[in-house]
């Protein structure tokens, strides 16, 4: 027996003794998605247990370090410990920006300070971070930013306007590019983290043709942020940036995988249109989901890879681009399907029957999928320009 073989054995036992039964089942809504932060609110006892109890053994972040709240596990390890909880349909026990976007990035440019400050508190979740980097006149030419971060000795006062800052309005702490430099465009940006209850700041949430308020406008007004805040160097955030919406657009293209907690996709189209000889009943709904379940395993043998040759160094530095592109895609067409199987109970928009119009209102969110984290257009001319080597 290997040591990979006795670490799967021991996860395995960890995992059915740990992981309540309530967390092994779909999720029903947003709120029970665990975000953390200083305002966290359980859904429930169970949903609290099993953050606790994952963040105590490191696994909220498996391969962080140990020195900042991490599990210290190699990437084989890791695996195995998404393989097994996937197994019993284990949820995640911590949904962060932290952890998906700002962590890799001060794992690789922050300072020894920043990591034992920030990391740990985010792999307890006990921090949330929102991402302060769209504004009114740049999204997809994000370097035209003009949020202004004026030099004050020790510290820097910030002026300007952020938009679709995603829960701003439940945010603790932003990871923000901000303009140090005018005469140089992408060499005078700048990385900068600071708390939302800093005077100054306020947030107004936009809402969205789902009914939710995701998305927000954050403004920043004579923000006082130390210069202890600033991560890499000044006049090089945009280096942090890029590294970053790597991370995040990986994020984004895991919402094409299927989701812990059993297939809501085929247990919904089961409980609507019923079974005949084992099968959906209805053809045509049959073979879509069966067409769109054959790319989505393609797509996770795929992503598999890719986190491999992420870790081991050897990713394609263009390659989060196709995942992001691909991944939204997959998800868009797994809510389409969705709307489909729930009939006409999915069209219903409030009502206790559709949980509150559940399924509606995640269809209409997708939408944003192919926007947000950089357009599907921009991930297409990088794929065109960096992997197919097309001109420009």
């Amino acid at each position: 027996m290997t040591d990979l073989d006795q670490f799967r054995i021991e996860t395995r036992a960890w995992l059915a003794e740990n992981c309540p039964p309530e967390m092994r089942e779909p999720l029903r809504s947003d709120k029970d998605v665990c975000w953390g932060g200083r305002n966290y609110v359980p859904s429930s006892p169970a949903q609290k247990d099993w953050l606790d109890r994952m963040a105590a053994r490191g696994w909220t972040v498996p391969d962080w370090p140990t020195a900042y709240g991490g599990g210290g596990l190699s990437p084989a390890e890791t695996k195995i410990l998404r393989e097994e909880m996937a197994a019993i349909n284990a949820r995640n026990p911590l949904n962060s920006f932290g952890i998906s976007m700002l962590g890799p990035a001060l794992l690789k440019y922050g300072t020894e300070e920043q990591k034992l400050d920030h990391l740990t508190k985010i792999a307890k979740g006990q921090i949330r971070w929102c991402q302060g980097y769209s504004e009114p006149n740049a999204g997809s030419d994000l370097a035209s930013l003009a949020t202004s971060a004026e030099d004050k000795g020790d510290h820097y006062l910030i002026n300007g306007q952020k938009v679709w800052t995603s829960y701003a309005d439940q945010a603790d702490w932003i990871f923000c590019l901000v303009r140090t430099d005018k005469t140089s465009k992408q060499g005078g940006i700048s990385f900068v983290l600071f708390d939302m209850a800093s005077p100054g700041v306020s947030t107004k949430p936009i809402l969205l043709i789902s009914g939710n308020s995701p998305f927000c406008e954050t403004f920043f007004d004579d923000v006082q942020v130390p210069k202890a805040n600033l991560v890499h160097e000044e006049n090089k955030g945009w280096d942090v940036a890029k590294y970053l919406l790597g991370h995040e657009r990986e994020m984004i293209s895991g919402m094409g995988l299927a989701s812990s907690g059993g297939n809501p996709l085929i247990d919904g189209a089961i409980a609507t249109v019923g079974l005949s000889g084992g099968r959906l009943a209805d053809p045509l709904l049959r073979a879509g989901i069966a067409l769109f379940e054959v790319r989505a395993r393609a797509f996770g043998a795929m992503s598999e890879r890719f986190i491999d040759e992420l870790k081991a160094g050897r990713a394609h530095p263009a390659q989060p681009s196709m995942m992001k592109y691909y991944g939204t895609e997959l998800n868009k067409t797994r809510h389409e399907l969705m709307m489909s199987a729930g009939g006409s109970d999915a069209l219903e928009w409030d009502s206790d029957r559709s949980n509150g119009g559940a399924a509606a209102r995640s269809w209409l969110r997708t939408k944003a999928n192919s926007i947000e984290g950089g357009t599907s257009e921009i991930q297409l001319n990088i794929v065109a320009k960096r992997i197919l080597d097309l001109p420009s």
